[in-house]
């Protein structure tokens, strides 16, 4: 009886993960919400292209922008989204470089 119970606890948890996300790890908020890059209007998400940064590796740059400290990159003021989840967001294209940037509401 008990191993029925943990396994119905274990099947509730993965589910709540499956609504947070979809199965590359992406938000759903982003794969879903068609957004596009303000750098050149691709959509920000693809198959496994966005990854949430840390807030202890961002730091606010003067102007609004944010300095990604971890990677060494700025994103300026006007390239930054508001983040639909609180948490700092990063999308890349193939290539590696930046597509989109999300911040959580009131760090924008």
């Amino acid at each position: 009886m008990r191993l029925i119970f943990l396994l119905g606890g274990l099947a509730g948890l993965i589910a709540t993960g499956a609504l947070a996300h979809d199965r590359f790890g992406n938000p759903n908020w982003i794969a879903n919400g068609h957004f596009t890059s303000p750098i050149d209007g691709s959509h920000c998400c693809g198959v496994g292209d966005c990854f949430e940064v840390p807030a202890s590796d961002v730091q606010e740059t003067t102007g609004g922008g944010y300095l990604l400290i971890r990677i060494n990159e700025v994103v300026p003021a006007r390239e930054v989204q508001v983040s639909k989840d609180g948490n700092y967001w990063r999308c890349k294209k193939p290539d590696g470089s930046r597509r989109c940037f999300f911040a959580p509401p009131g760090a924008v």
